[in-house]
């Protein structure tokens, strides 16, 4: 077996050699070799061994035209007969790597390449060519593709642009550029590169290891050139004679710095504009050119001189950087005809570390001519407010306007007013002097203010119109009296103690005089007998009354009407006289009013008519309602008693209010019922005793005996009743849909309960009356006239019975 290994390690050796190259070879045991206790130990204690190799390498890229030689694969238990058969299995096994079965010679047939494939990996086999058993176990192995300089640097990350900004220092960093080779960088130098500059190395340089480029020089100067085009080239096998290169080719810009101030073109601009031109139109436009770029650019312009700074104003358009120069205030070609202004133009943002390089602004004249222009005549001075006295002539002169050509020529001017302004010609003006009159009578309580527009033009030129706006303020003249504030009435109680305030009183007056209003109250002339009330002046243009006696009696007088008479303090003083009007009225023990002779000034007191009109409605609105509710009602019951006719029933209708009196004359006929009852049968049994005795008052005949006795005449005619009453009988018996109802109205007092007789006018059928009405005398105040009317009526029968 030793003998074998050592022939296997020769022959590689050899293959080796052949093939130029070199190889290092340890002899190792492959995967099929015998371990310790493995049934291939020999009984004599020597190890079988099996596969003997390493490593294989094929050069890539051969261009030979037989097979390359790769090398041999052996087995120690073969003898040279020819009875092993060698094949191999795996990446191009059959097809890039061939064997000898006999010898297990390897050959490549195809040229191969390490950039795309490195290494193969293929399995060999050794079998008896007889039995074709394996005598040796599968092993595995590599043929590794041996690295030659065939792959030049390559700059995959182009194209590269950098940027720098200018006037950098030496040797600052614009960026990096690295190449790539595709050839082993573990074998050889083939895939170390090293960097350098072809192209441009007057500006800049490149670090030939790490491909960091960097400025060369200090002046760099974007306004002279903004662009350069460097050329970097990569050599691989560290530079060294027969290496492969690649080059790339770097832009790099060069950014720019505010190194450059502005510059006017231009010492003096000129510009023209018409005196007429409004505030805030633009002149013209300048602009301060800078050779740098972006930002760099912005500028910021300013007016130097003061003239220029109070007439004109300066912007800057952040479009363009112009400078746009306008009017700040109104030109006027007569004061001043041509203005020069200075203009400073200055970048908006500068960098410090180039400050030295000198200021960075600039300026210039702009000369501006104003142009004449035919103006219309101003008004001097500006006052617009005039003022009258209301009580002032026609005629009167309230004001004087003036206005001058502003123009050389200075045309005469005049002057009109508006009309739109004063429809009613409540003034009028000079058309020469401009004085302004009153055309009519004026009244500050009907218009305190006027406001009119006053035109004036010139006088051989009427389209030269300007416009002032006068306010014309009517001064007050104290030509009204003061009146009271309202038609005042009140009320006080029959027994009102003397002192009792029953009214304060205020006055309005039309007027407002500058020193405010003061009013003085007393009693009219006519008032001076006056022994019922007091007027007191409170000094605050109010007036207080008050009672002076004690006690009223309505019966004597219900209504005292009181003259106060009211005077203002001028100048001059006018005064007028107003009616108190005080009216009595009964009151409860608490002095709350309950009733006064005057309905009118109850009504009065308590509701406004619009109250009182919304109150008529709202009870016309219920009443109609209740009639609405009540015929629905009736047209259901009616509805029902149709339905059924087995619901029978009879409806008692009783009326218990007494009736309009002898004066109703639209009340049924009493007449027609008294057939009805037997007065005599009522008389006789009521046996001369009150209401309570002899029958219970649950009796009819009890009730009866509250009607009145009225006394039948014996020629009246109930036959005509009697046929009505019957026809319609006989129509409601034939008619099936109308239910029996028998109707029974009883026509009665209030009951036998009220304690106080009826007072009706009914009674006045009978001959005489036998009721004393002398106790309404003990039921207070309020029964107190009832008691008088009834008393008085009792003693007239009692003298007409005597």
């Amino acid at each position: 077996g030793l003998q074998g290994f050592s022939w296997t390690m020769l022959l590689l050796f050899c293959a080796i050699q052949e093939l130029g190259a070199w190889a290092m070879h340890t002899a190792v045991e492959g995967p099929g070799l015998g371990q310790p206790g493995d049934p291939a130990l020999l009984a004599g204690g020597r190890v079988k061994r099996g596969w003997v190799w390493n490593q294989f390498f094929v050069v890539e890229e051969y261009t030979g035209t037989e097979p390359l030689y790769v090398g041999k694969i052996h087995s120690d238990s073969d003898e040279g007969d020819g009875s092993i058969k060698y094949t191999i299995s795996g990446e191009g096994a059959g097809t890039i790597f061939l064997i000898d079965e006999i010898t297990g010679d390897i050959h490549a047939t195809e040229r191969l390449d390490r950039e795309q494939k490195t290494f193969y990996t293929l399995r060999a086999q050794a079998r008896d060519r007889q039995t074709d058993q394996l005598l040796e176990p599968e092993s595995e192995f590599i043929i590794k593709v041996q690295d030659i300089n065939d792959s030049e640097p390559r700059f995959l990350e182009g194209p590269y642009i950098g940027s720098v900004a200018e006037l950098s220092p030496i040797g600052t960093s614009v960026m990096q550029v690295m190449a790539s080779d595709a050839d082993d960088p573990t074998y050889g130098s083939s895939a170390r590169v090293v960097y350098s500059v072809l192209e441009g190395e007057q500006h800049f340089t490149v670090d030939s290891k790490t491909g960091v480029i960097r400025t060369a020089v200090a002046d760099l100067d974007r306004e002279t050139q903004d662009r350069y085009e460097v050329v970097i080239r990569a050599t691989d096998m560290a530079g060294q004679l027969g290496g492969l290169s690649g080059s790339t080719t770097v832009t790099i810009v060069v950014t720019d710095v505010n190194d450059n101030p502005p510059r006017f073109p231009q010492k003096m601009y000129q510009f023209s504009i018409v005196e007429t031109a409004p505030v805030g139109t633009a002149i013209g436009r300048v602009k301060a050119e800078d050779s740098d770029v972006g930002e760099n650019t912005d500028m910021t312009y300013q007016v130097k001189d003061e003239e220029g700074v109070e007439m004109f104003k300066v912007t800057t358009d952040s479009n363009t950087q112009e400078a746009v120069i306008s009017v700040q205030k109104p030109l006027d070609y007569e004061s001043k005809k041509v203005h020069t202004v200075v203009v400073e133009a200055l970048n908006k943002f500068v960098d410090p570390r180039f400050v030295d390089l000198g200021t960075f602004r600039d300026q210039t004249i702009v000369r501006v001519s104003v142009l004449d222009v035919d103006e219309p005549p101003e008004f001097r001075p500006p006052s617009n407010l005039m003022e009258v006295q209301e009580d002032a002539h026609v005629g009167s002169v309230v004001g004087i306007v003036t206005a001058l050509d502003p123009d050389t020529a200075n045309h005469p001017v005049r002057y009109a007013i508006d009309r739109s302004t004063d429809t009613e010609r409540i003034f009028d003006i000079d058309a020469n002097t401009g004085a302004i009159v009153t055309g009519k009578v004026l009244d500050r309580e009907t218009a305190g203010w006027h406001n009119i527009t006053v035109l004036a033009m010139e006088a051989d030129n009427h389209s030269q119109v300007s416009r002032a706006s006068l306010r014309i303020r009517i001064l007050d003249v104290n030509d009204n009296p003061p009146e009271l504030a309202s038609p005042y009435e009140a009320a006080v109680c029959e027994d009102a103690k003397p002192g009792q305030l029953i009214q304060t009183i205020s006055v309005v007056d039309r007027d407002e005089p500058q020193s405010g209003h003061r009013f003085y109250f007393t009693l009219a002339p006519e008032a001076t007998n006056n022994h019922h009330f007091s007027l007191l002046d409170i000094k605050d243009n109010t007036a207080a009354v008050h009672t002076q006696r004690m006690g009223f009696n309505r019966q004597e007088q219900d209504v005292y009407l009181l003259p106060i008479l009211v005077v203002d303090s001028g100048p001059p003083a006018l005064s007028s006289t107003g009616t108190l009007t005080i009216r009595i009225c009964g009151c409860d023990s608490n002095g709350a009013i309950q009733s006064c002779n005057s309905t009118a000034y109850v009504v009065s007191a308590t509701l406004s008519p619009g109250a009182l009109i919304a109150l008529l409605v709202c009870i016309l609105i219920l009443v109609v309602l209740v009639l609405l509710i009540l015929t629905l009602k009736r047209h259901h019951k009616s509805h029902l008693t149709s339905e059924d006719d087995e619901d029978m029933r009879d409806n008692v209708i009783k009326y218990n209010d007494e009736g309009g009196g002898e004066q109703d004359t639209e009340a049924y006929d009493m007449s027609a019922l008294r057939s009805l009852y037997d007065f005599s049968e009522i008389k006789g049994s009521d046996g001369g005793g009150g209401p309570g005795e002899g029958i219970p008052s649950g009796n009819p005949a009890s009730e009866l005996h509250a009607l009145p006795q009225w006394v039948q005449s014996p020629d009246l005619d109930f036959s005509v009743f009697r046929d009505y009453i019957c026809k319609k009988v006989e129509q409601a018996d034939e008619d099936l849909s109308v239910p029996p109802y028998d109707s029974f109205q009883t026509y009665a007092f209030e009951g036998s309960d009220s304690p106080v007789p009826s007072l009706s006018s009914i009674n006045t059928w009978s001959s005489g009356s036998e009721q004393d009405f002398s106790y309404l005398g003990v039921w207070g105040p309020r029964f107190r006239q009832l008691a008088a009317l009834y008393a008085g009526r009792r003693g007239e029968e009692d003298s007409e019975e005597s």
